[in-house]
């Protein structure tokens, strides 16, 4: 079985995802992976160095970040460039990982965490979504709180997702972590025995 992981930037994510692996699940996490297919050598970066300039990458031949955000972070047209050279190369690595562990270990959960599951339009290359919940204040006390920075900068990079209230209208599973983590960590077991997984 393979599900897809998603929730709000802060809503705590990162901490399921490692609840689900402590009780054996596989992950495969977008994140990891968009750092791999950027690597010197990698098609996804010849492709960004030759959209965006030498000037992106640095003289090591690694991907200058800093000097790529720069360019692309107002410019929704940029970015959206960006996003056509890098999500395919993700999304195809992920998906050969996936099937790999499920070659591996048929009966085992495999987990694939993406913040913007629902944004990107994945949701349908999986079994089911589990969604990680907590209501918009405390997700924006959470951010402001984790980050160091000021509401109005929590609220601008929460409104650069889709609302929180709509991903869990959509989900196949919630995990509400608004709780202590001993309450996150009850659902996920009630999750995992309600699966039957091994």
């Amino acid at each position: 079985m393979k599900i897809g992981l998603t929730g709000g930037i802060a809503t705590g994510k990162s901490t399921v995802a490692a609840m689900l692996v402590e009780r054996g699940a596989m992950l495969v996490d977008a994140d990891q992976v968009a750092r791999e297919v950027v690597m010197p050598g990698e098609p996804a970066l010849e492709a960004v160095a030759s959209a965006f300039g030498q000037a992106v990458i640095h003289t090591d031949g690694t991907l200058d970040r800093k000097a790529l955000g720069g360019i692309v972070f107002n410019n929704r047209d940029l970015l959206a460039q960006l996003e056509n050279i890098l999500h395919p190369a993700i999304r195809n690595r992920m998906q050969q990982r996936i099937r790999q562990y499920e070659e591996q270990n048929p009966r085992q959960l495999v987990v694939a965490d993406i913040p913007l599951l629902y944004e990107t339009g994945q949701e349908k290359l999986y079994d089911g979504v589990m969604v990680v919940y907590v209501p918009q204040e405390l997700q924006l006390k959470r951010l402001m709180e984790r980050n160091g920075i000021a509401e109005e900068e929590a609220q601008r990079r929460i409104g650069l997702q889709m609302d929180i209230e709509q991903k869990r209208g959509r989900a196949d599973w919630v995990i509400d972590n608004s709780g202590s983590l001993d309450e996150t960590r009850r659902q996920v077991g009630d999750f995992w025995k309600s699966k039957g997984l091994p």
